[in-house]
């Protein structure tokens, strides 16, 4: 509990944060019109992380890599420390200190080895981090989705009960209503009604069971019954005219920084687009994390109208990933504001906070707006349809493909996104079904826009013509 001591929760409050106060509202409704809530996640802490002169010694996440000239705030090669989870927590709090709700969706632990954690390890951090959350919003209602971080092994979730997922429900209970704890302990998910509201619902997931690495499910066709437990829940919601919210960790479809990579096994992630095309007409967003990358997917009908859309916010941590074909995996950290309209549940806006970490450590901390939606791609709301433009005018035009692949590492990428670039990501947003993502990678590689075109074949023009607008 040492670290909840050193908090800035029980200290002033400081004066720079206090600026972006008017930023977690709208600028063309009133904030009074609009609800609002928190998502966080991938804040994966690393307490062995350490200021030292030493590269090679700042933290266990970087593995074999250095870690030189490492500040308070952190590494790029490193996960999280302390005092940069602390400072994530406290710009929520300044910036938008009564939301709605928290959606919280996992991955707290650090990028190690299995032996150097254990189920001690693994329950402390996650309950380290329960208590700082709770501590700064004490009255806020958190939606808490497990990560395939969140368990030991990691990524090993089983498909069914077990004494993990039941002390993860205890460290939950103040979040968790009784329902909802016997299903967590059950298959580590749950239902409930969001925020006490008849007519909403919130479905939270445990798709790690459909995590490709996770050995324990290679051969359950449906594990701990949660395929049959989600058409149960949203079929129980459409006749009740109840409108639903679906959070979880891992996300069906491919990783848009390395080409055909996806997270589900096939069986998995086409049971789940079934799902949600049977549903679509009560699922009003999806929620989720695990990319510690900043982008969107898109559902479509059978006659490919935009049904639904997964957003999928940025982590906490700056961690540079080692997954093999990624080039320059790091991130800025991130944390962001989503706007719905409460006699609804349409998502309207949503807003990204990030902190540069390079001048977090070299001057001080500064979390500041990164972008707002709406306005960063002239859409009136993040509907589906809405989100279908977005993804359109990513497809057409160069300088919005490179202004979201910049929103994508959270303004630490700045880069050109080239042709292989815009493909990758055109793709992974567009196509969640494994068959149709492939025939879109041949599509879309022999396709080029006309004011994407030249700028795309040399990366620095692309840069230097999109700097100019």
């Amino acid at each position: 509990m040492e670290p909840l001591a050193r908090s800035p929760l029980f200290r002033n409050l400081p004066p720079l944060l206090l600026l972006l106060l008017p930023l977690a509202g709208s600028g063309g409704r009133t904030v009074a019109a609009r609800g609002s809530f928190w998502h966080i996640t991938d804040l994966h802490w690393d307490p062995s992380y350490t200021v030292t002169d030493n590269p090679g010694l700042v933290c266990a996440s970087t593995g074999t890599r250095p870690a030189p000239n490492a500040g308070r705030f952190g590494h790029y090669h490193c996960d999280s420390p302390w005092d940069l989870i602390d400072s994530s927590i406290n710009a929520m709090k300044v910036i938008l200190p009564e939301p709605d709700f928290i959606i919280w969706t996992g991955d707290d632990t650090p990028h190690v080895p299995n032996e150097q954690l254990g189920e001690e390890a693994v329950l402390s951090i996650v309950g380290n981090l329960t208590r700082l959350l709770q501590l700064a919003f004490p009255k806020t209602k958190v939606y808490s989705a497990l990560g395939n971080h969140d368990y030991h092994p990691k990524s090993q979730m089983p498909p069914g009960q077990s004494t993990m997922y039941e002390q993860m429900a205890q460290l939950w209970q103040d979040w968790l209503e009784p329902e909802s704890q016997r299903t967590f302990q059950s298959g580590g998910y749950y239902s409930e009604q969001l925020l006490n509201k008849t007519g909403y619902r919130v479905l939270v997931l445990n798709t790690n069971l459909y995590y490709d690495q996770n050995k324990l499910t290679e051969n359950v066709a449906d594990p701990a019954g949660q395929f049959e437990w989600m058409d149960n829940i949203l079929t129980r919601a459409a006749q009740k005219n109840e409108k639903a919210y679906i959070v979880g960790h891992v996300p069906p479809g491919f990783f848009e920084k390395k080409r055909s990579k996806p997270w589900f096994r096939p069986d998995f992630n086409r049971r789940y687009l079934e799902l949600v095309q049977k549903h679509h007409a009560v699922i009003y967003g999806q929620f989720f994390g695990h990319h510690h990358t900043d982008s969107f997917r898109m559902f479509y009908d059978l006659q490919g109208n935009p049904i639904s859309t997964i957003f999928i916010t940025p982590g906490v941590t700056p961690w540079k990933t080692t997954l093999p074909g990624v080039e320059d995996g790091a991130n800025n950290p991130g944390i962001r504001v989503f706007n719905y309209d409460p006699s609804t549940l349409l998502v309207e806006d949503s807003v990204t906070y990030y902190l540069n970490l390079t001048y977090a450590n070299a001057m001080r901390e500064r979390w500041e707006k990164e972008y707002r939606l709406c306005e960063a791609f002239q859409v009136p709301d993040a509907s589906p349809s809405s989100m279908h433009a977005v993804l359109e005018r990513l497809a057409g035009t160069g300088c919005d493909l490179q202004k979201y692949y910049e929103f994508n590492s959270v303004s630490y990428d700045l880069s050109a996104c080239d042709a292989d670039c815009r493909v990758d990501h055109i793709c992974a947003i567009r196509e969640v079904d494994f068959e149709r993502y492939e025939q879109c990678l041949l599509r879309e590689g022999t396709a080029a826009t006309p004011l994407a075109f030249i700028p795309l074949l040399i990366p620095t023009a692309l840069t230097i013509y999109c700097a100019a607008l």
